[in-house]
């Protein structure tokens, strides 16, 4: 065995399947000088107990690419290593046995076609034919993915282990981590039972135990162990060892293959958590007791799909611990900690994701990016609610419960609800909000007292229904043709203050910030790529003293993207203020006559103009208020104190009354920015494009020195951009697209991109999407075909904005 170190470059903490990918692909990538701790032996913890399924096809792209990459990983890692990890692509049948189910099929075979994932839509008897122990009763349809598998979770991570060892890693078994010491807000040693080892960066990749390990930095993150259970049943006649991995959503239950067995699993309806006030010290190699009385609904409900496994003798009842989040997806990323950096609570996906995950980590490590953008999966998208362990419990109880089920588009969550209220929030429920959460904001979507006087007669159909109200529409059409008042404090808001703050922000910005106080800048945040990491409003209050306003989810991202660039001389002071100030934004041809009614301050176009910002009084409210706009008409953001909020909203509509202002909700603001072409981070926009591709070089300052960034859109302003994102109009308007439906060239076969978002425009009375295409492909008027739920629907790409080209009504 190797000498313990001293110090080491890197320091990975956890050796199961996650850890020891990222100890591959950190030595892959030419560190020299890593680490990795395990508590006791590696695959001891979570990853031994695995049901050993390897699936691709995700709700998202550059997940899906993870998957992928995993697979590609896992044939050649045998003929690398030496190690037999176990690997056969045998493929995975997905059933559906619900008219609804089949809907879900045809959409992810649609996303899995523009993801580049082969698959394909099978009949019933095709099914059949792959796993011939399956009863046929209720099946409507299928879908096969060839390059699905399965893998040996120990020959895995023993493979993966091997290759890190083979390029220099060193492994140190029985090494429990005690403390982690941090100065000045970055992490300098780790100390263990057997020494301490002086590093810069950390990597814990503890899977159920990463919040007991963040905790010794004095970090809070998700992580919920969660029981699963599966069994092993003893070879049953006609299984063979080529039998495909299949799922029944419907049923709640998966199959594979195991020595001419079967393993059959699920996800049940009254899942149990794990280890809430700690995992005992000893847990190796260990099992929960069997529980019979939760798995004998999923027993029942396999037995119906695959007969044989009523009579087929169990050699086990598994009952693992895994470590689950919130919304079911990895906690991947860096932290507000520098250096100490989270890879754990894979969901029961670590075998899937293992390649993509190690891969990721290292890149993200190694190049301060990856070369995938996985907002999806970072650790910063949980805010302060999670704090609260009950919060967190309860919502990945939730999400566990209903993992196999459809997710429709705007759902919302059930659990843990009313944790985080607007001064308002009695006044909108007054007004029949139908509330939905995001980051722990009770926001309203719309209000159902319009539903009655809505008659814009638009009514999608499909999915996009299922979570929709005539109410929107109405908010939509009152605000564009007299005004409509938004509560929007869930809204994150930052300071930024100190001698160096402007050219702190000069550097992290790529529009200028050096302009005259009271001026307000939309700006993006660069990568080294030039992709796009975030995007927000900074408004100059003074000489030194700046105001940043972002998204109500990505607060803790691009905080954390702050921070990480902040120089550490103290030179700049970066503020969260969200919970100090309440937001009422009021927008709308009649918006500048109703805020005149209640302020003495000039608010015409001279003295107030676009873009600015001013202190002034509403009423007897004391108010910074911006003239921006995010729907595309004319009107303000209003912030103020939160104890000045339900005053404000209460004058405002008082005085609204007699002009026909309405409340409106967030449904009505993604259907007014989308008609007007304005961009939402996640949706159009993410570190994967540049401005230049969005359409957003209008908030690039080129001639700045310096920015970060600029070299890449330098070099890419040079050689011209290679995609474009462009706004397509539907020929069905009653045909509403979610995202990530495969786009094609009228008459052809061949995907040439996919949609990031869309939605209904109530003005322009169009089904609206967006997506990013070749060039050569993206001139206005250019017929394409979006698949939707598998059918083709005819679309043009249109010259945006398709609402007030010109800007006139936000004047």
């Amino acid at each position: 065995m190797s000498e313990f170190p001293t110090q080491a470059q890197i320091v990975v903490i956890g050796g199961g399947v996650g850890g020891c990918s990222i100890a591959y692909h950190l030595a892959e990538l030419g560190w020299k000088d890593v680490v990795l701790l395990e508590k006791h032996e590696l695959t001891s913890g979570s990853t031994w107990h695995s049901a050993g399924l390897v699936g691709q096809l995700r709700s998202d792209a550059n997940l899906t690419r993870m998957m992928s990459y995993s697979t590609d990983l896992y044939r050649r890692l045998k003929a690398e290593t030496g190690q037999d990890t176990g690997w056969r692509e045998v493929g995975g049948i997905r059933l559906a046995s619900s008219t609804e189910r089949m809907e879900d099929l045809k959409r992810l075979v649609g996303m899995a076609r523009s993801f580049g994932v082969p698959i394909e839509m099978i009949s019933p008897k095709e099914a059949l034919d792959m796993f011939p122990l399956m009863n046929m009763d209720g099946i409507l349809g299928a879908a096969f993915t060839p390059n699905d598998g399965m893998i040996d979770p120990t020959g895995l991570t023993m493979a993966l282990a091997k290759g890190a060892k083979m390029r220099g890693v060193k492994f140190f078994e029985d090494t429990e981590v005690t403390a982690i010491h941090v100065e000045q807000g970055r992490v300098n040693e780790v100390v263990t039972n057997r020494g301490s080892i002086k590093t810069e960066i950390i990597v814990n990749a503890t899977g159920q135990w990463g919040g007991e390990v963040s905790r010794l930095v004095g970090l809070n993150i998700p992580v919920v162990p969660m029981a699963h259970l599966y069994i092993i049943t003893k070879p049953i006649e006609g299984v063979t060892s080529n039998f495909p991995t299949l799922r029944d959503p419907d049923l709640l239950v998966y199959w594979r293959e195991e020595v001419g067995g079967l393993i059959t699993g699920g996800y049940e309806r009254n899942p149990v958590p794990f280890g809430l006030n700690g995992i005992p010290h000893d847990f190796k190699y260990q099992l929960l007791p069997p529980d019979w009385d939760r798995f004998t609904p999923l027993m029942e409900n396999s037995i119906k799909r695959v007969p044989a496994v009523e009579h087929a003798e169990i050699i086990q009842l598994l009952n693992g611990p895994e470590g689950f989040t919130p919304d079911g997806e990895f906690l991947l990323g860096p932290t507000p900690v520098k250096g100490f950096w989270i890879a754990c609570a894979f969901c029961a996906h670590g075998l899937a994701g293992a390649g993509g995950i190690g891969k990721t980590m290292a890149e993200w490590i190694t190049h301060g990016m990856p070369e995938w953008d996985v907002w999806r999966l970072d650790v910063r998208r949980f805010g302060s609610n999670y704090a609260s362990q009950d919060y967190t419990v309860k919502r990945t109880i939730e999400t566990y419960s209903k993992y196999y089920d459809i997710h429709y588009p705007s759902g919302e969550r059930i659990s843990s609800r009313n944790l985080r209220l607007s001064p308002t929030y009695y006044r909108l429920r007054d007004l029949r909000a139908s509330f939905g959460e995001k980051s722990g904001w009770e926001r309203p979507n719309w209000f159902s007292c319009y539903e009655e006087k809505a008659n814009h007669g638009h009514e999608p159909k499909g999915w996009y229904k299922r979570n929709w109200s005539r109410a929107i529409g109405y908010e939509h059409i009152q605000t564009r043709e007299k005004a409509g008042l938004f509560d929007e404090t869930s809204f994150n808001k930052f300071e930024v203050r100190g001698p160096d703050a402007l050219k702190f922000l000069n550097y992290v910005c790529a529009n200028e910030i050096d302009v005259p106080v009271g001026t307000v800048v939309y700006t993006e945040c660069l990568n080294k790529r030039g992709g796009i990491e975030c995007d927000f409003t900074v408004t100059r209050l003074s000489e030194e003293r700046f105001f940043i306003i972002t998204g109500t989810a990505f607060g803790l991202h691009d905080l954390s993207w702050l921070q990480l660039n902040n120089p550490e001389d103290g030179s700049v002071t970066i503020e969260d203020v969200s919970s100090s100030y309440a937001c009422i934004g009021l927008w709308g041809p009649k918006a500048r006559n109703i805020l005149a009614k209640v302020t003495r301050n000039d608010i015409t176009n001279d003295k107030f103009p676009y873009m600015t910002a001013q202190h002034i009084t509403v009423g007897d409210v004391p108010t910074l208020a911006m003239r921006v706009t995010y729907v595309g008409e004319l009107g303000w953001e209003m912030y103020v104190p939160m104890e000045y909020g339900l005053r404000l909203w209460d004058t405002l509509w008082e005085a609204g009354q007699p002009e026909g202002l309405v409340a409106a909700g967030y449904r009505a603001i993604d259907s007014l920015r989308l008609e007007k072409g304005y961009r939402y981070w996640s949706g159009e926009i993410s570190p994967d494009y540049t401005p230049f591709e969005a359409g957003l070089g209008f908030a690039v300052e080129l001639t700045k020195t310096d920015f970060i960034g600029r070299e890449a859109l330098l070099k890419q302003k040079e050689a011209g951009i290679k995609i474009k994102l462009c706004c397509l109009s539907l020929a069905d308007t009653r045909s509403v697209v979610l995202g990530n439906e495969p786009l094609r060239l009228a008459g052809s076969n061949d995907i040439i991109g996919w949609v990031t978002s869309g939605g209904y425009g109530y003005t322009v009375a169009k089904s609206i999407a967006y997506g990013y295409l070749p060039v050569e492909h993206a001139t206005p008027g250019t017929k394409l075909t979006v698949e939707c739920f598998g059918e083709e629907i005819e679309a043009i790409i249109e010259k945006e904005p398709l609402y007030d080209p010109k800007g006139k009504r936000i004047k």
